[in-house]
């Protein structure tokens, strides 16, 4: 961790709403007038698109478990520890580009489901904006985690985590039911060793939780709203949340226990304002000191 050169992430599974964090941080940024070098979690996997295909074909032979995008046969998490730490010394560090679609591609003349070259990140940035899968990664050869000043966890309940994929991988992307239950399935012992236990690492996290019944998520016919869902927020360290102005502030919210508040979905932007712009302020002046 650095006080100079403040590193802040968002980590949490696809689909678990991290993009809408993003938004809410981007806003913060220029209101503040605080320029951020954005890290894409996706630009540290270890594969691009074909190459992942073939990588998941081979880990299958003979039996063996098959690799996910959630684990570290697949992602570069010495690359990210190695980025995190080199940021927090001296406001470097190099990074790239995935190219998940043709429109991403085509600036790059490059085919969709490749990386751009790694490129070094521009001088004068505030701070750096990690968003992705693996902001609080830790494995047997990295720990990216201990060099995060601010780790924020965005995580549905699984049940609602499997109907966001299974909605937008169908509709989105094409593919079956039977396939995209056959992805959750191959990812689980990843989810379980390498996303999940992010979530004790975080500083704050924010989960949702809908108020409807999502106890099948593989027949469900809709993604539950977030005007039909709450979001519990719990903080590691409640001793610096003042929750009486929050709770004055979020119409509707209450705690659950000392360090946790509940607001409705709804208000999940609001809530991510009003507790998100002192924290990074506060870091980026000790930063300025």
């Amino acid at each position: 961790m650095s006080q100079k050169h403040p590193v802040i992430a968002v980590t949490g599974s696809s689909g678990a709403g991290t993009s809408t964090v993003k938004n809410s941080f981007e806003h913060i940024f220029r209101r503040k007038n605080l320029t951020a070098a954005i890290v894409e979690g996706d630009s540290f996997h270890r594969y691009d698109r074909n190459a992942m295909k073939q990588a998941v074909a081979d880990s299958e032979k003979g039996g063996g478990r098959q690799i996910s995008h959630f684990g570290p046969e697949a992602n570069e998490f010495e690359k990210l520890e190695g980025l995190f730490k080199q940021y927090g010394e001296n406001g470097g560090g190099n990074t790239r580009l995935y190219l998940h679609n043709d429109e991403e591609a085509a600036p790059w003349k490059q085919a969709a489901g490749t990386f751009t070259p790694w490129t070094p990140i521009a001088p004068g940035s505030d701070l750096l904006f990690y968003e992705g899968l693996h902001g609080g990664a830790k494995s047997d050869t990295a720990d990216a985690a201990k060099y995060v000043d601010l780790l924020v966890g965005v995580v549905p309940i699984v049940n609602l985590e499997w109907i966001q994929k299974i909605f937008r991988d169908t509709s989105a992307r094409g593919y079956s039911s039977e396939a995209v239950t056959n992805t959750i399935l191959r990812r689980m012992h990843d989810y379980v060793h390498y996303i999940t236990p992010q979530f004790s690492r975080t500083h704050i996290n924010f989960q949702r939780v809908p108020t409807v019944d999502t106890s099948n998520p593989f027949i469900a016919r809709d993604i539950p709203t977030l005007d039909e869902s709450m979001v519990v927020i719990r903080f590691r360290d409640p001793e610096c949340v003042d929750f009486t102005s929050l709770l004055a502030m979020i119409h509707d919210s209450f705690m659950s226990r000392k360090n946790t508040i509940v607001v409705p979905g709804g208000k999940m932007g609001l809530a991510i304002e009003l507790i998100l712009t002192p924290l990074i302020l506060e870091i980026v002046a000790k930063s300025k000191a």
